[in-house]
């Protein structure tokens, strides 16, 4: 699955432990899904 991410597992494994944690509050979602979304934008642009 990691051909669908725009960080390489490498440059992930060096930015998770910056992420917060679930402490209390909403459910948070897949973050490496979020920041590859965020980075695709920044790349291509959007409407």
């Amino acid at each position: 699955m990691g051909h669908l991410f725009w960080l390489s597992d490498e440059q992930w494994a060096t930015i998770e432990p910056l992420l917060p944690r679930n402490i209390g509050g909403a459910r948070r979602v897949d973050d490496r899904r979020v920041i590859s979304g965020i980075i695709h934008v920044l790349k291509v642009g959007c409407r």
